[in-house]
């Protein structure tokens, strides 16, 4: 008789258990400490690469964690998840076949990314303080240049253009200049914002272009004399820090107060400086997920999106089989596996908190600008009339923190050269 085969050496959870009995025992508070002590076991087991006690704790998390249980239960599971996914990764065949029936990242965002906008008031805050900023910025210039550099979203753009159709001082000639990877973003956003333009009777010119931030040259934006030029970036600039860590590890000087050099970004925002544009807009989150050591963005990555969990289940009122959160929660998701299980060039979502931006915008030559002169007033007015509790704005170092209760977790900034 022949004998059974042996057992793997290693076995791995890749999936993201429903649930089980085992959490209608545990109280939800006992189970949220004993999620978190497990997840950070797992992540120093995994940064150490002992494959085998990391696959018991996430052994132990799928007990507990759960897609469809309370906040600390959803985002135990993305983070466990993440964990698998980099240890998996260890055998790159394996970790190919199990991803051939993933979406491409463009069509997961374009799902999610409108439905983020409409459930969550971080980008219609940010919008709203772009505007009453740049238009201010902009009194008195006949030829504005507005450049979108990736975000490509309607939200942002249709209210410019009624803002700058209405000032006092007469219309503008107004041109947008729109890059983006996506081109069917390009092809959608352009047609809507002539229509837009036509309506109002406004002077205006669309120029798409289908490039990445890293391809981006003053010659391919066409700037040309007299026009009073701006950037907006949402969301996206942080994409630049992605490089090589191996090269940073072995070159720890390689240093300012603190902070990695860049010569990606450096470049990118010197490029910018030599534009002599009047402004920048800068909206990134405020978090610190820019660091070698897997434990510490792992913690720091605990940190905000456990804020950002509870914000989901305010908005969706404790309804978790909603379809709508499960679509945010896996945007959120497909972030947390990029801080966790990637390295190197592949690791984009490098988010780094506005003090960090300060340094790298200042050692380019930029100063930052005061977005209102009474924000205080101002910010209390702008989140009463959004009509969501918990939310507030807070003035901080020329910047304006978005904040989930006590929590920033979105950072808006301008800078002139």
């Amino acid at each position: 008789m022949m004998s059974s085969s042996p057992k793997p050496e290693v076995t791995l959870s890749l999936t993201l258990s429903p649930g089980s009995t085992l959490q209608e025992v545990v109280k939800p508070e006992e189970r949220g400490v004993r999620l978190i002590q497990l997840l950070l076991t797992c992540a120093k087991h995994a940064s150490s690469s002992n494959l085998h006690r990391a696959d018991e704790c996430l052994r132990q998390i799928s007990l507990l964690a759960s897609v469809s249980g309370d906040s600390m239960q959803r985002l135990s599971a993305w983070f466990a998840s993440a964990l698998a996914v980099r240890l998996v990764k260890r055998w790159p065949g394996l970790h190919k076949a199990l991803n051939y029936t993933q979406l491409p990242k463009q069509d997961q965002l374009g799902q999610a990314q409108p439905l983020f906008g409409r459930v969550f008031p971080y980008l219609g805050f940010s919008y709203a303080i772009i505007s009453r900023t740049l238009i201010k910025a902009m009194t008195g210039e006949r030829v504005i240049h507005l450049v979108d550099l990736g975000s490509g979203d309607a939200n942002l753009w249709i209210p410019l253009l009624r803002s700058f159709s209405c000032l006092l001082d007469g219309q503008p000639h107004l041109k947008v200049t729109c890059m983006n990877a996506n081109k069917a973003i390009l092809e959608e956003l352009g047609p809507r914002l002539v229509k837009e333009a036509e309506a109002l009777g406004l002077p205006f010119q669309f120029a798409p272009l289908n490039a990445s931030l890293r391809e981006l040259t003053l010659d391919k934006l066409g700037v040309k004399s007299g026009e009073a030029l701006a950037f907006i970036s949402i969301l996206n600039l942080h994409t630049l820090l992605a490089e090589d860590d191996s090269v940073d590890a072995h070159f720890s000087h390689n240093k300012t107060n603190g902070i990695k050099d860049s010569k990606q970004m450096f470049r990118f925002l010197s490029t910018i400086r030599s534009s002599s544009a009047k402004i920048f807009f800068l909206v990134e989150k405020e978090a610190d997920h820019n660091l070698n050591k897997l434990i510490d963005r792992f913690v720091e990555g605990l940190h905000y999106y456990s804020a950002v969990f509870d914000s989901v289940d305010a908005s969706f009122g404790g309804n978790t089989s909603s379809r709508e959160r499960l679509v945010l929660e896996e945007m959120f998701g497909k972030e947390i596996e990029n801080i966790v299980a990637c390295d190197g060039v592949e690791r984009e979502e490098r988010h780094e908190r506005y003090g960090r931006w300060m340094v790298r915008f200042g050692q380019a030559g930029f100063k930052p600008v005061m977005m209102w002169h009474d924000s205080t007033e101002d910010a209390k007015q702008m989140v009463e009339a959004c009509g969501r509790n918990g939310y507030k704005i807070v003035n901080e170092r020329a910047s304006l923190m978005i904040c989930w209760h006590d929590r920033p977790l979105y950072a808006v900034s301008a800078w002139t050269c």
